[in-house]
């Protein structure tokens, strides 16, 4: 443990946490804390006293219970890939970090039962690959899988390209355990699926970003792992056209469809033009396209009935040309495209980002006047859109020349438009990444009175000295 940089935790408080970790997960030196101290995509910063780095639940309770009798504030965090600032400390120089990346062990496999247990720490990747070596499918897919951490996508209650078919983080879920305020231990790794007894506690902690308790371990929901899986590439007019496309599909597959991605033509452009490897798909040049994906336990049959069916929707007006990925390269370049488009956006321009929903059939209508919202604020914009259309969930990504400056007044601006439109569709201004400390204002303003005091209640009533990450989600 490095000598302490400032005065700010109370004395001896640190060298309690030695006492319990080892001097070494301690880290209170500057350049060692830095990494903890600033978000994925280095825009949201704070300054932690220390980063505290457990390796059992037990070394998690330990240290919580300490934080607890100090009234210190705890911060957790997991992979750190999270983009509203969920996990990242405050500028007091007050809190302490807790990262979770020690607690790494997959503790348990269940096949036949199809279910695993895996602790916070490890990643997403892992967890699918120990769920891929038991002959079962972990669905849970995002672009950061091989950082992300299984407990910072609970926390968040991450969503990810298969929601259509297999629901948010929180419904492959069947047990947790959690620290709680108090450092106590809640054991609560059940497996079974039917369990009705009583209030269903593990709700609260999904998608409460660590203010409710830190969960440490979760019992995850595994599947039977598709045996012919089929990847369709599309060119379309409009975003009109692309739900007419879901209505289609669904018509012809419904619980068949993995995901149904919809891009504007310029984020493909952008990933074909800074994306190694990454070529257009298509000849067909279009304002739109969609990227979905069919899967089913059969061998085979899919194909050829996805053939059929893009020959239908060709016929009937619904794309302008379309293409399947004709080996496991080819699938795997089309979901780089996807998933790293907005790396590649980033290398044209500053991005004010807002990850929203909106009721499917509100899709068109919500980009149409977010163009046409985009034109009265920033008329050097770009809106580029792209997302999960099949549930909903488009990420609004607005591009901005290089050049500008004062971006973030604009981008309070900007959000705070996006929120209005979002809201008066009936949608949600955070559809998959959470409130973080970004959009704690907007969730201020546009939650009901009585929904904010049962937050509240909650809130005091499972932390009531206010110590697990402050000031994330409920403004102060």
């Amino acid at each position: 443990m490095q000598p302490a940089t400032s005065q700010n935790l109370p004395e001896g408080f640190l060298e309690a946490c030695a006492a319990i970790l080892g001097p070494a997960r301690v880290l209170t030196d500057a350049q060692a804390r830095a990494p903890y101290e600033v978000d994925f995509w280095q825009a949201i910063t704070g300054r932690a006293a220390a980063v505290l780095r457990p390796r059992t639940t037990e070394e998690v309770a330990a240290v919580v219970a300490l934080a607890a009798r100090h009234k210190v504030a705890v911060v957790p965090q997991g992979g750190n890939t999270g983009l509203v600032g969920g996990g990242i400390p405050d500028a007091s120089g007050r809190q302490v970090v807790l990262s979770l990346s020690g607690l790494d062990r997959v503790r348990s496999v269940d096949p036949s039962g199809e279910w695993l247990i895996a602790e916070a720490g490890c990643t997403l990747a892992a967890v699918q690959a120990a769920a891929e070596a038991a002959g079962r499918l972990f669905p849970l897919s995002l672009g950061s899988e091989g950082t992300c951490q299984i407990g910072g996508n609970l926390a968040a209650n991450a969503g990810g390209v298969n929601v259509i078919r297999y629901g948010m983080a929180k419904e492959l879920v069947l047990g947790l355990e959690v620290v709680l305020a108090d450092g106590r231990i809640w054991e609560g790794l059940r497996t079974l699926r039917k369990d009705n007894t009583g209030y269903d506690l593990k709700q609260l902690f999904l998608g409460s970003e660590g203010s409710l308790g830190i969960i440490t371990a979760a019992s995850l929901r595994l599947c039977a792992r598709p045996r012919e899986r089929v990847t369709v590439f599309a060119a379309l007019p409009a975003p009109e056209t692309a739900v007419s496309l879901l209505r289609h599909a669904k018509d012809r597959f419904a619980e068949l469809i993995s995901s149904f991605e919809l891009m504007a033509g310029g984020c493909v452009d952008a990933a074909v033009a800074h994306l190694e490897g990454v070529r257009h798909p298509l000849e067909t040049r279009a304002p739109w396209y969609v990227l979905a994906e069919f899967a089913w336990s059969l061998p085979e049959g899919l194909a050829a009935a996805t053939e059929a069916w893009l020959g239908d929707a060709l016929e009937a007006g619904l794309l302008l040309d379309a293409t399947i990925a004709a080996s496991e390269a080819q699938r795997a370049m089309l979901w780089r495209m996807r998933e790293e488009m907005s790396p590649a956006m980033r290398r044209e321009g500053k991005i004010i980002r807002n990850d929203i929903s909106v009721p499917v059939g509100s899709i068109p209508e919500l980009i149409a006047r977010g163009e046409a919202l985009l034109r009265s604020l920033v008329p050097d914009g770009r809106l580029l859109p792209f997302g999960h259309v099949g549930d909903g969930n488009l990420h609004f990504n607005i591009l901005l020349p290089m050049a500008i400056q004062d971006l973030e007044p604009l981008r309070e601006r900007v959000q705070h438009a996006v929120c209005d439109l979002v809201q008066a569709l009936g949608g949600s201004i955070s559809a998959e990444h959470g409130i973080g400390r970004l959009k704690q204002a907007e969730l201020a303003e546009r939650k009901s009175p009585i929904e904010l005091e049962l937050m509240r209640r909650v809130k005091q009533a499972l932390d009531p000295d206010n110590i697990l990450n402050p000031g994330v989600i409920l403004a102060p």
